[in-house]
């Protein structure tokens, strides 16, 4: 469904200097599939969610989705963002038909479509609300909402529960595996949490520090449907044993990067 094939990104400083954030990631997610990506902080993970997007360039390789080539942002592709970007001044209901007003869609069409997912997403009631009268967990639900009302293949999800606090954190995370198993979407998935990774994904893809690449692909063979009973899911061996081996990789990491700023300043 997505294949990257040996992307490389590098950016120019507010100083002059060029950082690479990518270098020769190659991946392909399948159809369907929900893949969560975890790494270091700065290792590039947004930028090659924004660049799945199509909302940046990149300097070499190809992103394609379902065989064609990303040039820009598609129909196709639907981003969930952790800052919620919505429109302050609009309804839920405004906000959630705001993409396919963009695309033309007849209003009492787009209305309908999206006072379904309003439902799906627990916010029945709300519609007439504007962001600033919700929760934050009630706003990532309105982004989610949004997002799927475009009717999207790829669902692109930037840290989208990373605001919120840990008990909203939870109920959106089986609230989304409720929804995946509906809708079967592919889904691409940063994230911080070694423990959200592994809950959510088929696949948790490890990146390594700036620059970023694929340094291991690990398999999260957990039975699904999994939205059913998080709690012993979260109690089972093979929970346990992906999130420490995620935490050790990611510690050595860390001590890594730290070794080598250490040595460099000392030169």
């Amino acid at each position: 469904m997505i294949e990257y094939s040996n992307v490389s990104k590098s950016f120019v400083g507010q100083d002059g200097t060029t950082v690479q954030a990518l270098s020769g990631v190659d991946l392909t997610v399948g159809r369907g599939e929900f893949v969560t990506v975890l790494g270091p902080s700065g290792c590039g993970k947004t930028t090659l969610l924004k660049a799945t997007a199509g909302l940046i360039p990149w300097d070499d390789g190809e992103i394609t989705v379902a065989g064609e080539p990303v040039r820009g942002p598609g129909p196709d592709r639907a981003m969930v963002f952790q800052n919620f970007a919505l429109l302050p001044w609009a309804t839920v209901l405004r906000n959630v038909t705001f993409g396919l007003e963009m695309r033309k869609v007849p209003k009492k069409e787009r209305d309908q479509r999206a006072r379904d997912l309003i439902q799906m997403v627990g916010l029945e009631g709300f519609e007439s609300k504007r962001p600033a009268e919700l929760s934050g967990g009630m706003q990532q639900r309105v982004g989610i909402a949004r997002a799927l009302a475009v009717q999207p293949q790829v669902l692109l999800m930037d840290e989208p529960f990373g605001a919120v606090d840990e008990q909203t954190r939870r109920l959106l995370q089986e609230e989304l595996l409720a929804i995946w198993e509906r809708t079967e979407l592919t889904v691409v998935f940063i994230t911080h949490s070694m423990e959200e990774a592994v809950l959510l994904g088929d696949r948790v893809v490890l990146m390594s520090a700036r620059p970023g690449r694929i340094a291991e692909i690990v398999d999260v063979p957990i039975e699904r449907p999994r939205s059913q009973d998080v709690d012993a899911l979260e109690r089972s061996a093979e929970y346990t044993e992906i999130s420490a081996h995620l935490w050790e990789r990611l510690r050595a990491m860390h001590e890594e990067h730290h070794l080598g700023a250490t040595s460099g300043s000392a030169r």
